[in-house]
């Protein structure tokens, strides 16, 4: 029986989500080719990780030939958002403001990068007007 899908995904799980998302479908061979890094990964537990995917909802799987091949159930900027929902509201009592201020906050971000944020709330406001 699949697990209820609002649980999080690990961060291998959530690594081999990435991949299946870049490449949209695949075996696990696929997944195994479009895996980012230089780690070496057995087919076995590339084929297990798949599994717990699976069981969680996240992917779909179809017998074709004699592999299976994988689909996301969800895609990526649902998890984005569910991920970001979770984390505002662990850390920040569920208020998005205190994210997005703790975010601009960060001395990391150039300017350029706050010019982009602006950018895309001032598009935000204009569609809420129209």
């Amino acid at each position: 029986m699949a697990r209820r899908r609002s649980e999080l995904l690990t961060d291998v799980e959530l690594e081999f989500m990435i991949a299946l998302w870049s490449i949209g479908s695949g075996s696990v061979r696929d997944v195994m080719g479009a895996l980012k890094g230089n780690t070496k990964r057995a087919y076995t537990s590339v084929a297990t990780i798949m599994k717990i995917l699976d069981d969680k909802g996240y992917v779909t799987s179809e017998r074709q030939a004699r592999s299976l091949v994988y689909v996301p159930a969800i895609q990526r900027h649902e998890y984005e958002g569910r991920s970001l929902k979770n984390l505002s509201d662990a850390l920040f009592g569920g208020t998005p403001t205190a994210l997005v201020a703790r975010l601009v906050d960060n001395e990391d971000l150039t300017d350029e990068m706050i010019q982009e944020i602006k950018e895309i709330i001032d598009t935000r406001i204009r569609k809420d007007d129209d």
